[in-house]
């Protein structure tokens, strides 16, 4: 969700990281055109005035966890004795439609979030979270970027740190087990993938894993170079995520179908092993960015995947710059 540099696409294909649920849920379809996005306002304020305006859909799963839809990414909501655990926290504009949805879901106070990233759209109601009692744990790199003013350039604008309270005061580098509600939970650090800050976030006695931005469920995915992102780690954390799934597995999407299932996520990983292989040969060839654009090596898969934001013309660039 950084800037991109010289050589990386324009901002355009730059904004699904930020919007994910809400805007398409705002936009009331599950494939927004690009041309609503093409205006003189800055694309940060177009994402949060769909965030803001977006309701939130619930996806009940099992043993008492669920999937808020409809602010950024994917937020999974483990509830029980011990308080809500809050995997992701959104975009902050929409608070009063979380604060609903996570009503209906139970009385209990929301006690623990998670953050699987660094970017906006899961990290964005850190603060107000954090107010309602929420303790916030992350792996490091994302609490040292929650940190920093974090500069987007080709929207013209800066994140700001997050405000004290927003930034996780519980860190680990590599696995951290939590024990709430009577279920176990597990984070692991996957190196560089979407970002080098993403984890998974591991409910094993349901058989439930959220892999956040690891897993684009039907879509082109963001790949952030500026923070770590690598699209041989993409492929690396998709391998890692089938190596601890089964047929039974539910599966929770960063963006795109927020339930998913190992036959989605093994189609995922084998059209990012193919793209990023006809774009590297394309590549060793001599072919410029553009020269590879043209040639169109994600064609086989466009169907399926290109029909979002990241279009295939901007996901190729993202792969060249990464082979």
């Amino acid at each position: 969700m950084i800037a991109l540099r010289e050589k990386r696409p324009s901002r355009r294909g730059f904004c699904l990281c930020c919007i994910g649920g809400a805007v398409t849920t705002a936009m009331g379809a599950s494939l927004v055109p690009r041309p609503a996005f093409a205006e003189a306002r800055g694309l940060v304020s177009l994402i949060k005035d769909s965030a803001a305006a977006s309701p939130i859909v619930t996806h009940r799963l099992r043993n008492n966890i669920s999937v808020l839809e409809g602010s950024g990414g994917s937020i999974a909501v483990l509830t029980g004795p011990d308080g809500k655990v809050l995997i992701d926290a959104g975009i902050a504009v929409s608070r009063p439609q979380l604060t609903g949805a996570l009503a209906d879901i139970g009385p209990e106070p929301v006690t623990h979030l998670i953050n699987t990233h660094w970017h906006f759209d899961h990290t964005g109601g850190n603060a107000w979270l954090n107010t309602v009692g929420a303790q916030i744990i992350a792996q490091e790199n994302t609490r040292k970027y929650l940190s920093e003013v974090q500069r987007v350039e080709d929207w013209d604008y800066n994140f700001l740190a997050q405000p004290p309270g927003g930034i996780p005061t519980e860190v680990f580098a590599s696995e951290h087990s939590l024990k709430l509600n009577g279920a176990s939970i597990v984070l692991k650090h996957y190196g560089r993938a979407h970002t080098d800050s993403d984890i998974s976030v591991m409910f094993p006695e349901a058989n439930v894993v959220h892999l956040a931005d690891t897993f684009w469920n039907g879509i082109y995915p963001f790949i952030d170079y500026s923070t770590g992102g690598s699209i041989d780690g993409m492929i690396a954390a998709s391998d890692a995520n089938l190596a601890v799934t089964n047929e039974d597995t539910i599966i929770i999407a960063g963006h795109g179908k927020a339930v998913g299932t190992r036959v989605e996520l093994l189609e995922f990983r084998n059209m990012l092993v193919a793209i990023r292989d006809n774009v590297a040969a394309l590549k060793r060839q001599g072919r410029s960015r553009d020269e590879t654009v043209a040639a169109k090596p994600t064609a086989a898969f466009d169907a399926r995947f290109g029909n979002f934001l990241i279009d295939p013309a901007f996901f190729t660039r993202l792969v060249y710059e990464g082979v």
